[in-house]
Formats: C-alpha cells, sequence, structure tokens
C-alpha cells in the first residue's frame, strides 16, 4: 500500500476512565484511574495516527501539555520519509533543549514523547495497510536499526551489532511464525487486586482457571505482611501446584523487607516476585537477588534505556518487563527487547495499554529477534474502550489483522 501521509498536525486529548470496586489498585495506587494521555497525528485524509501513554489520573493534564509541544517536531513530514531515518527526529525529540533539563528521558516528558512515538508507528503501519506485527517483522534489519536511537548504546549495541544480530536470526524467522496461528498465551492479572476481598479472589481464580488460564498473579505489599503471605497461600492452594503464580509488590518494600518477604514466598514456587523495592535501586535489586533465590520482574516503572541497559547488566533482572506506553515508545521498547535478547533475559511485557499494542510487539520478539515465547498479561478492565480490543481465546491473544498497533479510542 504504502500511502503517503503528510502529518498536517498532531495533538492530545486527555481522556480518564474511571475503574470500580477495587479494580486496578495495588499496595501504592490504591484508588487509580486509568487514563491515556492520546497523540492524534491529523493527515487531512481519514487515516490518523493514535499513540497512547498511559497514567493514574491527574497527571495526564500534564503529559497532554508536553504533546502539545512535542508534536512541533514531526508536524509537515511525510509519515514513511519521517519513519526511514526515525532514530535521528526520535532523539531529536528526546533531547529538545527546552525540555531535557526536567528529565532527562524521565517523567512527564518522556511519557508524552512515548505518545508521539507510539502515534508515529501506528501511522505508519496503517500508511502500510498492515497490522504493527506484520510491519515490524517484514522491516529489513538496516530499516529497524534506522527507526532506532542507539546514544548511549553504543558501549554495548552498538548499531552495527544491532544489524548483525537481526540479519542472523532472519535465517530462522519463518520456523517462528507458527505463534500467528495459535497465538500469544497471556496471564491473568487480574484475578487478585490489591484492595479485592479474599472472596472476589477466589472467585476470580476459579473463574480465570474455567477460560483456560493457567498463569496468573496477586498484588502484594501489604502493611502486614502475613496478609501477604495468607493471600499468597490461598491463591496456590487453589489453583494447584501447576500453575504459574505471581507476585506483584508494586515497589512497596524497601530492601530489608524484601528480603525478609520475598524468602517467605519463595516457599510458594512463585514464577517471580515484580517490583520489589524502588524502581531505580539497580544495587537493592542486585542484593535482593543474590541473597534470596527468586526470579525477579522488573520495568514497569523503569523509565528508559538507560536504566534498563543498567538493570539488563547488573544480573538481577529475571525477566525484563518493560512497557511502551512506560518508556519512549515502539522505538525505545525495540532497542531494550534487543539488548535483552542479547544478555538472554526473556520479555514478559507490562501492559499499560491493556495489551493492545504489545500483542504486536511480543510478536515481534518472537518472530524477529527469537525471544522465547512466555506470556503476556492481560487485563480487560478498558476493553469496551477500544475500537479494535484484543481478542482472548483459551487464554491466548488471537493475532490481529486490523492495520496499525490497535490503539484506536471508540471515544475521546
Amino acid at each position: 500500500m504504502n500511502k503517503e501521509l503528510i502529518i498536517k498536525y498532531g495533538k492530545a486529548v486527555d481522556t480518564r476512565f474511571n475503574l470500580k470496586n477495587g479494580a486496578g489498585s495495588d499496595a501504592v495506587h490504591t484508588n487509580p484511574i486509568y487514563a491515556y494521555a492520546v497523540c492524534k497525528l491529523n493527515t487531512g485524509t481519514n487515516i490518523e495516527g493514535i499513540g497512547l501513554a498511559f497514567t493514574l489520573g491527574a497527571g495526564n493534564k500534564l503529559v497532554c501539555d508536553a504533546i502539545d509541544y512535542l508534536v512541533k517536531h514531526i508536524e509537515g513530514k511525510e509519515i514513511n520519509a519521517l519513519m526511514a531515518d526515525f532514530g535521528n527526529a526520535y532523539k531529536m525529540m528526546a533531547d529538545d533543549p527546552n525540555l531535557r533539563w526536567l528529565g532527562p528521558h524521565k517523567g512527564v516528558i518522556h511519557l508524552a514523547l512515548a505518545a508521539v512515538v507510539n502515534a508515529c508507528f501506528d501511522l505508519w503501519a496503517k500508511s502500510e495497510g498492515v497490522p504493527l506485527w506484520r510491519l515490524l517483522i517484514d522491516l529489513t534489519p538496516e530499516a529497524m536499526a534506522n527507526a532506532l536511537d542507539f546514544s548511549f548504546y553504543e558501549d554495548v549495541l552498538p548499531k552495527k551489532e544491532a544489524i548483525s544480530l537481526m540479519t542472523k536470526l532472519q535465517k530462522t524467522k519463518k520456523d517462528r511464525e507458527l505463534i500467528l496461528k495459535i497465538g500469544y498465551p497471556g496471564y491473568d492479572t487480574s484475578i487478585g487486586w490489591f484492595n479485592y476481598s479474599d472472596r472476589k479472589v477466589v472467585d476470580n481464580i476459579k473463574k480465570a482457571m474455567d477460560n483456560g488460564f493457567t498463569a496468573m498473579k496477586l498484588k502484594v505489599g501489604s502493611k502486614q505482611p502475613d496478609r501477604d503471605i495468607r493471600r499468597a497461600k490461598m491463591v496456590r492452594e487453589i489453583a494447584g501446584d501447576e500453575a504459574m503464580i505471581m507476585f506483584d509488590a508494586n515497589q512497596q518494600w524497601n530492601l530489608p523487607q524484601a528480603v525478609e518477604i520475598c524468602k517467605r514466598l519463595r516457599e510458594l514456587n512463585p514464577y517471580w516476585v515484580e517490583e520489589p523495592t524502588h524502581p531505580d535501586d539497580v544495587q537493592a535489586h542486585i542484593r535482593l537477588a543474590n541473597e534470596v533465590d527468586v526470579k525477579l520482574a522488573m520495568g514497569e516503572h523503569v523509565p528508559n534505556k538507560i536504566m534498563f541497559k543498567n538493570f539488563i547488566r547488573s544480573g538481577c533482572m529475571s525477566y525484563n518487563q518493560a512497557d511502551a506506553v512506560r518508556v519512549g515508545g515502539v522505538s525505545e521498547y525495540i532497542l531494550i527487547s534487543l539488548l535483552s535478547k542479547k544478555y538472554n533475559i526473556p520479555m514478559v511485557p507490562h501492559v499499560g495499554d491493556m495489551g493492545q499494542i504489545h500483542q504486536h510487539l511480543v510478536l515481534f520478539n518472537h518472530i524477529s529477534l527469537d525471544h522465547p515465547v512466555l506470556l503476556l498479561e492481560h487485563i480487560p478492565h478498558l476493553r469496551e474502550h477500544f475500537k479494535f480490543p484484543v481478542t482472548i481465546e483459551n487464554a491466548r491473544y488471537i493475532t490481529p489483522v486490523e492495520p496499525g498497533m490497535s490503539s484506536d479510542l471508540i471515544e475521546y
């Protein structure tokens, strides 16, 4: 298709969704409002790019204000020409001299960058008339590398090495396309939100198992650790010994608490313990990994490729949960995924997008980068707000077919 589309202008839209009855709650975010800072790229046609960044309420307006500033960098550009050298365009936005002081590369500005970048990738796929996963796996290694900004990765993954890695993996890519037919396996996060009663958690576990889920996650991080242990034992007892159970503390513990509680959780054979302490504290995660024989998952609040670079090389990260609506969008996500592949750390994304975008990215991860097929988080709470919501059958994501990255919302 390769339709020429010029970005006439971009604008932000503030969308917020109230959750009910404890849904979405964790030990830190006790009363969340799920929100998207949406970037819309207008082309003067019926095709528009839609990019998302995820927030939890009042901060959404700040991200939207930053989007309205950043889009000036790409207005007037033809999308295919822009994406042919997007690595440089990305760096220009990320290093905007008027905004960089506010980060660099983290917080409000970086979330806004994620929305703008994701809108560019969405429009790119729509210009080709294909879903994002197809666009990405069909790119040559050189074209993929040109869409990435390798700044500060020159010492661990220079552009030439990344191209060589992707070229080598091209030879066996077809062998991994079976995943498109069978669907990508998911795990259920919604069984055990922090404010759910024990009774509701029990009911949700049984519903999840009836729907084919053999992997599920419980929120922990209570002020009384005995509550966490009791509920964790309850999940293990009901789900059974073969189930994959994850425990997510959402950064609630200090290091001594994390060590103590993870030792108790270890007896329940967790698939991982997620975000056990402050997301910037690399050394604390290293100590925890050394002191407790439990696998650690992190990335939901790791803000950028530099922090991922440090975590990936530290030896403490068992699972990489980079999120394309948290880091600087699809472009930075793919760079992080490439480095994670080099260090043999599997990708299991956090899904601030409710899995809409990441259902595409995990297919790229497996088919193009030979990441193992593990799990993709499933959170159903905003499903009715998307034009093309994810489809889950027998706990597997069914491969999307609509052009773009599935981020179009029904109302905004």
